[in-house]
């Protein structure tokens, strides 16, 4: 049997300060024995010190990561799996990689590629903000949220024990499943509705700002999400957002159909069973 991991004698690094990062940092303060923190951005590190986010934060992984028992990485889903490719050469003892990206097929991938010093889980959040960056962050984000995990086939106890202890910490809960299915699901759940959000700004014309409610701004919200951020997950997840796609397409001209038609009893119809879908899929 394999030994469980103590986040409380861990040294953690997380790689990506922004929203979720710093968020996570903020919220494992204190829990582990040091917590780094890694970020391209001179104007994040700057923040993450003056706030005293982590024990030490640097630009050069090459200074930190070597010391670190655990890696989490929670930047955009390409960053992800580049700095997967460059981990050996900043590591060379046994260490823990979780990896927090909104789609998993190809951080999998990369990550089952990683020599067997690497004890590789993936992982996802479903909890963020459509405003990133570290100012943005705060320790209670992840709490209440689900937090998405999927264990490789060469994922060990010890990994799995370590996922454990930081979900209990940050108060989320746990969902395991493939990534496969983790990725069909938020095609639906989640990357659509950053496609859905953006149309309906575009189609939107400017001059009716004025009359721009809370009904409105629920629904267009996730437009502001970065496109550095969106970028990525369209390409890792395409096909299962043009599935997602499709599948909005036809209910949509199901209410079309039936307004042009001036088929207002089908027209009910549809939208008592909307609401009867929201409503269990909320209460579930």
């Amino acid at each position: 049997m394999e030994a469980g991991f103590r986040l409380q004698n861990a040294k953690v690094a997380i790689v990506g300060l922004g929203l979720m990062g710093g968020s996570l940092a903020l919220a494992l303060k204190g829990k582990c024995a040091a917590l780094y923190g890694i970020d391209a951005q001179p104007a994040t590190l700057k923040l993450a010190r003056a706030k005293q986010v982590v024990d030490q934060a640097d630009s050069d992984p090459a200074k930190l990561l070597p010391r670190a028992d655990l890696v989490i990485l929670a930047t955009p889903v390409p960053a992800i799996i580049d700095f997967i490719r460059k981990l050996p050469s900043f590591i060379q003892k046994p260490c823990i990689v979780l990896d927090l990206g909104s789609t998993k097929r190809d951080i999998v991938s990369a990550m089952a590629a990683l020599p067997e010093r690497f004890d590789p889980i993936g992982g996802h959040p479903i909890c963020g903000k459509e405003r990133l960056g570290l100012e943005n962050a705060e320790a209670s984000l992840y709490r209440e949220a689900a937090f998405v995990v999927t264990a490789l086939a060469r994922t060990t106890g010890r990994a799995k024990s370590a996922i454990r202890k930081i979900i209990a910490n940050i108060g989320a809960h746990a969902i395991e499943m493939a990534a496969e299915d983790h990725d069909r699901a938020l095609a639906s759940t989640s990357h659509l509705l950053c496609m859905l959000s953006s149309a309906l700004v575009l189609c939107t014309p400017p001059e009716f700002a004025s009359f721009v409610g809370t009904g409105f701004k629920s629904t267009s919200r996730l437009a502001g999400t970065p496109s550095s951020m969106a970028m990525g997950i369209l390409q890792s997840n395409r096909d299962n957002i043009l599935d997602a796609l499709q599948a909005f397409r036809n209910s949509l001209n199901e209410i079309d159909s039936a307004l042009q038609a001036e088929n207002y009893t089908q027209l009910e119809l549809l939208l008592d069973q909307s609401r009867a879908a929201y409503q269990s899929l909320i209460e579930h």
